[in-house]
């Protein structure tokens, strides 16, 4: 069966075919024609029927992917997301106003839509720097079903409960205590679908209706949304070149990242190390560790977690599998003192029972013990060190003065701060959204102001792709006049 679409009345709105398209697909998604669940047409077919390119509708397709409006199954298809067919206007005001909290809610969910902005491109197709998930074809698909089928053979097994597989558990241990030098039993690991889960319970179970709760600005605002939604305070913590800056925070709660500080990539040295253990210990506080992306390091020596100088048990690690697993498979899990285990699980009990996704937990397993999971993180090391060291070149290359880079050892974005004014910032970001580059702003992370900056993602793009994205960055630089401090 066809899709319709009113797209004749969209292109009269936008300059290009595939900007129509985009638009009417998202709205058709918002409004609920396109209800959550619906498998898309293929691309393929979506071209025939409007008269444009493969490549086109792709990008169309890739685009409502970057923005969280579809999710893509690799041999499956292309699905409406579950989340954002469901915030209806009308429904949604209909259930905020029976809600005691539906200010904040109200508050919560504008704060949380990123609405596509609205740019004519000039180019057909779009260079974007934006942060994504695994590609399909840097993962080893073939081991990976080899595992599903062979857990699928095994049969039956008791599951694990709200904490999740054991032999899991078991696994992403002995991992970490291979690759992070941390000393965790397994039954100190809960599973949760995706990290972000893990930090909203997380909030729930040690946040109270307006108690202070430390967060890093720039920072994750997975971890404010988590915040507020509980009625915390945020407590905005200063971050310079070598990550957060300790201070005596009147707080019971800090949430950081210390390996690999999200968005800059600053890592939190010895000293403050020291310092957030010793507020802790002294404030009788806790310590959300989250070390979301330093999997992946192709120079210097490994850096300890903050929880591998933990003697109190004060800090609480996160990691995930987002970056390492396909887009579909959304796996985080944290590693708890001992004393929070049991309340952790109860509360997780009340919204999953029993662990989802057991058959890709175990699966898992079993790529973790004999080595697949290893071998992947190798490759994927090898292709990202070679990227990251390509765009910090090229951005050397073609704009030195633009951008002051802060390139690390690790992680798969590069914190760049602009080396002009305000004015020239939003001149030259203008421009390169016109000649079809896409990029995260820093400023939509921060909850103090500071100093312009774009977080350029690269893991993602070929080299080919980062070239002419740093092309046409530099087109506009050259054509425009800056004011440089």
């Amino acid at each position: 069966m066809e899709l319709w679409l009113p797209l004749d009345s969209y292109e009269l709105q936008h300059r290009y075919k595939y900007q129509a398209l985009y638009h009417a697909l998202r709205d058709a998604i918002h409004s609920g024609t396109l209800e959550a669940g619906t498998r898309l047409p293929s691309t393929r077919v979506l071209a025939k029927q409007y008269d444009m390119s493969r490549g086109s509708v792709a990008q169309v397709y890739d685009m409502l992917l970057a923005d969280g409006y579809v999710r893509a199954f690799p041999g499956k298809g292309t699905y409406v997301t579950e989340s954002l067919s469901a915030y209806d206007n009308d429904q949604t005001e209909a259930v905020l106003s029976l809600s005691p909290w539906g200010e904040r809610l109200r508050v919560l969910i504008a704060e949380h839509k990123h609405p596509h902005e609205e740019v004519q491109l000039a180019q057909e197709s779009v260079i974007d720097f934006r942060m994504q998930r695994l590609l399909p074809e840097h993962f080893p698909a073939a081991e990976w079903k080899s595992a599903l089928a062979a857990v699928h053979r095994s049969g039956w097994r008791e599951p694990g409960g709200a904490a999740g597989d054991m032999e899991l558990r078991e696994a992403i241990a002995s991992h970490l205590r291979w690759t992070r030098g941390i000393q965790a039993e397994a039954s100190q690991i809960v599973l949760f679908s995706g990290s972000i889960q893990g930090i909203t319970l997380l909030s729930q179970l040690l946040i109270t209706e307006e108690s202070p709760v430390v967060v890093e600005s720039p920072g994750y605002q997975g971890i404010v949304h988590a915040v507020r939604s509980c009625g915390g305070r945020l407590v905005p913590a200063e971050v310079d070149e070598g990550g957060i800056v300790p201070q005596d925070w009147q707080a019971r709660t800090l949430f950081v990242t210390p390996t690999r500080q999200f968005p800059t990539g600053a890592v939190l040295g010895l000293e403050r190390r020291r310092a957030l253990l010793a507020w802790a210990s002294k404030r009788n506080s806790v310590i959300v560790e989250d070390d979301y992306d330093s999997e992946f390091r192709w120079g210097g020596r490994p850096i300890e977690p903050l929880k591998v100088l933990d003697r109190e048990q004060r800090v609480i690690y996160i990691g995930s599998f987002s970056q390492t697993m396909p887009a579909s498979f959304r796996l985080g899990y944290a590693v708890l003192p001992r004393s929070l285990v049991e309340p952790l699980l109860a509360a997780k009990a009340l919204y999953e029972p029993v662990s989802p996704a057991l058959l890709e937990q175990r699966a898992l397993a079993r790529f973790m013990t004999r080595g697949g999971y290893m071998r992947h993180l190798r490759r994927l090391t090898r292709l990202y060190g070679e990227r990251h060291d390509f765009f910090v070149e090229e951005m050397k290359r073609c704009m030195p003065q633009a951008f002051t880079m802060q390139p690390g050892d690790a992680g798969l974005t590069i914190y760049a701060v602009w080396n002009g004014d305000s004015t020239s910032y939003e001149q030259f970001t203008k421009g390169i959204q016109e000649q079809g580059v896409l990029f995260r702003d820093v400023e939509q992370y921060r909850l103090i102001p500071g100093h312009s900056a774009i977080c350029f993602g690269f893991a993602h793009l070929e080299k080919t792709e980062i070239r002419e994205g740093i092309e046409r960055m530099r087109t506009v630089w050259e054509k425009c006049t800056f004011s440089f401090q």
